[in-house]
């Protein structure tokens, strides 16, 4: 049985600041689950046992070399892609960068990465991306730093 398309996933990703106030984001290369070639605040699937907050911290550590404090919980939103058979339920928190030199340690999940000033992201960009987006500017209209 697979995730998000025999049953409902859970991935849960992470809007991650550096201390200039950019935020965190990586393409999705060609073997990612869905939505190939757009730009997303990364994460990843939750294992069985673990809580959202280590699978999102886990996930920057395996698939970037990053170590990231997980902070609040930005939303919750259904990631339901009807042309590609998936639902997910994804979380999205807010982190910030604590160590690490960001590169793509999973090519073929990731083909770019960068920090990007949140008025100038690459595009396009995942669903659930753009619902984080917005959340965020709702949320903090005046900005905010993790």
């Amino acid at each position: 049985m697979i995730p998000g398309r025999d049953y409902i996933g859970v991935g849960v990703g992470a809007m991650v600041f550096n201390a200039q106030g950019e935020v965190f984001l990586s393409q999705r290369g060609p073997n990612s689950r869905n939505e190939r070639g757009s730009w997303e605040f990364p994460g990843g699937r939750v294992e069985f046992g673990e809580s959202l907050k280590e699978a999102v911290a886990r996930e920057f550590l395996e698939e970037y070399g990053m170590v990231i404090a997980v902070d609040d919980l930005l939303g919750l939103d259904d990631h339901i892609l009807p042309d590609e058979g998936q639902h997910w339920v994804s979380p999205t928190y807010l982190a910030h960068f604590v160590s690490g030199a960001p590169h793509i340690l999973e090519p073929g999940k990731c083909t770019a990465i960068g920090w990007f000033a949140l008025d100038d992201l690459p595009q396009p960009l995942s669903v659930i991306t753009q619902l984080d987006v917005t959340a965020y500017k709702t949320r903090f209209p005046n900005g905010h730093t993790a």
